[in-house]
């Protein structure tokens, strides 16, 4: 039978590991992004402002993963899943005005096809919700996120 202990040092190792993928990960969405001009109006900021502060946020959970940096690291990925979700709206949306415009008779399915597959790429924001999850699976049962020891017994000090 494994105790605890024995598996502290494996898991901190994957989520270190996971951190690292995740970083890696929004840093090339950022490069994309600033390469494809993402930046023609305040809507499209928003996925730089998700991932700059989750790149720090992560940065400061992998040096130092106190419980407040934790909290705070999962509350911005939980943002960028719903920022995944708002950017694939947005996306089909523009798409699908643009199809109304060009052929407004379309409905039903042929909208929907042709709003998924239009010059926006549709799907492409949920890589925000990917990282979103991916950060929160990197926090899972963390150690500095375990409640207070009860009084007269010891406790890890959160640092």
């Amino acid at each position: 039978m494994r105790r605890t202990d024995d598996l502290r040092e494996p898991l901190e190792n994957l989520r270190r590991l996971l951190l690292l993928l995740l970083l890696l990960g929004m840093t090339g969405v950022t490069a994309e992004l600033w390469l494809l001009e993402h930046t023609e109006d305040w809507q499209q900021w928003i996925p730089f402002v998700a991932l700059a502060a989750g790149t720090v946020l992560a940065l400061v959970v992998l040096v130092r993963p106190a419980r407040a940096n934790v909290r705070a690291f999962q509350a911005v990925m939980s943002l960028c899943i719903a920022i995944g979700v708002l950017g694939l709206y947005l996306h089909y949306h523009g798409n699908a005005e643009f199809e109304l415009e060009m052929v407004p008779a379309l409905r039903g399915w042929e909208l929907f096809w042709k709003a998924m597959t239009g010059a926006t790429p549709a799907l492409a924001p949920l890589t925000m919700a990917q990282f979103g999850l991916l950060g929160l699976a990197c926090t899972y049962r963390h150690p500095r996120l375990r409640t207070k020891a009860r009084p007269g017994t010891h406790s890890e000090e959160d640092g």
